[in-house]
C-alpha cells in the first residue's frame, strides 16, 4: 500500500540504513480495534459525561444525590424495615415505647377485598372476578399485536365482553343472575368500569369530533368545534356535578339512568373533547398531498380517511392519545365528589373505620401503587406501539 502524500509537501527522506533499522517495528498489518478506556464507556462513561462533566454539575449531582439517598432511605424505614406486616386490628401497629412506627400493612390486607369489590354481595363476588377475567383475555388478546386473528379479538373485547359484563355485574334473572345495584358497586371494580367505557368510547368519538371540526359543511364544524371548546373550558367536576343534578330536569323520570351511567356518559363525552384535539392535531400533521393522491386513486373522502389518512395520523399521535387515555383513568378518583364508591372513595372509607384509624399514609401510598402501576403499563405499551408501528417506516 503506497502512502498518500501532500504535493504541496515536500516528502523527508530517510537515510536507507535508517529505514532499514524500523523494518522490526513496523508491522504491516492492520491492529484490531481495542476496547475504549474504562472511563469513556459503561456505567462510568456515563457518569462523567452526564453527572460529573464540571464542576456545577459535581455540585448538583452531590447535592441532589444526598437528598435522594435521604428521602428513600427514610421512605425504605417507614414502609419496609419499621412496617408491621401482620395483625387483627391498629394496637398491632401501634409503636411501642422507644420504637420508631413504621408503616401499618395488615389495615391494606384486611380491606383488599372491600377496595376491590366496595360492597358488592360477597357470595355474587365471583362474577366481578370472572368479569376481571374476561376483560384481562380480550386486552390481551386485542393488543397483542401477533395475536392470532386480532378481528375477532376486537370484535370479542368491544361487543361480546361489554354484553357480558352488563349482564354479570347488574344482574339478569332469567338465567338465575339476582339483580346488583350499581350503588353497591364500588373500589378497583368502578375504577376500570368508568375508565373503560371512557376510554374506549373517547377514541372513536374524538376522531368523528376532529373530522367534524375539519369538515367543510358550516353546521357540522360550528357544531363540534362548539362542544370540543365548551368541554375542554369546564372542570370535569363541573360536569359530573351537572350530570348528577341539572340531567333528570331535561329527560323524563323513567329515562332518567342511574348515577353510574350518568357518570360513564360524562367521563366518555369530557375525555372525547380531548381526544378529538390530539387527533386533529395528527390530522394537521400529514401533508395535503396525501390527500390528493388518495382522490386521484378514486378513493372516497371516507375511504381515503379510513385507508390512508387515519392510519398516519394516529400511528403520530400514540403519544398524545395514551396521554389522554392516562389522564382520564386519573380523573375518575373525581366521581367520588357525586357519591360513587370508586377504589379512592373506598380507601378514603378506611380513614372512618375504628378499627384501622390513625394510618392515613398507607392509604394513600397503596392507592398511589396502584394508579402508578396501571399508569405506567399504559405508558410502556404506547412505547411498545411507537416501535412495532414504526418499523419500516424509517429510512
Amino acid at each position: 500500500m503506497s502512502a498518500v502524500t501532500d504535493p504541496g509537501i515536500p516528502t523527508p527522506e530517510i537515510p536507507i540504513s535508517e529505514a532499514r533499522s524500523f523494518e522490526g517495528y513496523v508491522s504491516a498489518m492492520p491492529i484490531e480495534p481495542q476496547t475504549p478506556p474504562i472511563a469513556t464507556r459503561g456505567v462510568v462513561g456515563w457518569l462523567r459525561a452526564n453527572l460529573f462533566n464540571s464542576i456545577g454539575n459535581v455540585l448538583l449531582t452531590i447535592v441532589f444525590g444526598v437528598l435522594a439517598v435521604y428521602a428513600i432511605w427514610g421512605f425504605l424505614r417507614f414502609a419496609v424495615f419499621d412496617a408491621t406486616w401482620t395483625g387483627a386490628d391498629r394496637e398491632a401497629c401501634l409503636a411501642k415505647a422507644g420504637e420508631s412506627a413504621g408503616a401499618c400493612w395488615p389495615m391494606i390486607h384486611q380491606r383488599l377485598a372491600y377496595f376491590t369489590y366496595g360492597s358488592y354481595p360477597i357470595d355474587q363476588r365471583w362474577r366481578v372476578d370472572l368479569v376481571f377475567l374476561l376483560g384481562a383475555i380480550g386486552l390481551v388478546w386485542t393488543l397483542w399485536l401477533n395475536a392470532p386473528r386480532r378481528d375477532l379479538g376486537a370484535l370479542y373485547f368491544f361487543v361480546v365482553f361489554p354484553i357480558a359484563a352488563f349482564f354479570l355485574l347488574g344482574g339478569f334473572a332469567p338465567i338465575g343472575l339476582q339483580p346488583v345495584d350499581t350503588d353497591l358497586w364500588g373500589g378497583i371494580l368502578v375504577t376500570l368500569v368508568i375508565s373503560s367505557a371512557g376510554i374506549v368510547a373517547a377514541l372513536p368519538l374524538g376522531i368523528l369530533l376532529a373530522l367534524g371540526r375539519r369538515s367543510k359543511l358550516p353546521v357540522v364544524s360550528l357544531a363540534s368545534t362548539v362542544f370540543i371548546e365548551v368541554a375542554r373550558g369546564v372542570p370535569l367536576i363541573t360536569v359530573l356535578f351537572v350530570a348528577k343534578v341539572m340531567l333528570g330536569y331535561f329527560i323524563p323520570e323513567w329515562l332518567d339512568p342511574a348515577l353510574m351511567v350518568k357518570a360513564l356518559i360524562a367521563v366518555a363525552l369530557f375525555s372525547a373533547a380531548y381526544m378529538a384535539e390530539v387527533v386533529r392535531g395528527g390530522l394537521q400533521a400529514i401533508p395535503k398531498g396525501q390527500q390528493e393522491g388518495a382522490s386521484s386513486l378514486g378513493l372516497g373522502y371516507w375511504q381515503s380517511m379510513r385507508l390512508i389518512i387515519l392510519p398516519q395520523a394516529l400511528r403520530l399521535t400514540i403519544p398524545g392519545i395514551v396521554n389522554t387515555f392516562i389522564g382520564g383513568f386519573k380523573d375518575t378518583s373525581l366521581v367520588l365528589i357525586i357519591g360513587i364508591f370508586d377504589f379512592l372513595n373506598t380507601a378514603n372509607q378506611a380513614l372512618v373505620d375504628p378499627n384501622w384509624a390513625g394510618f392515613p399514609a398507607e392509604i394513600y401510598i397503596f392507592a398511589a401503587f396502584v394508579y402508578f402501576c396501571f399508569c405506567f403499563s399504559m405508558s410502556r405499551y404506547s412505547k411498545y406501539l411507537e416501535v412495532e408501528l414504526n418499523k419500516g417506516t424509517r429510512r
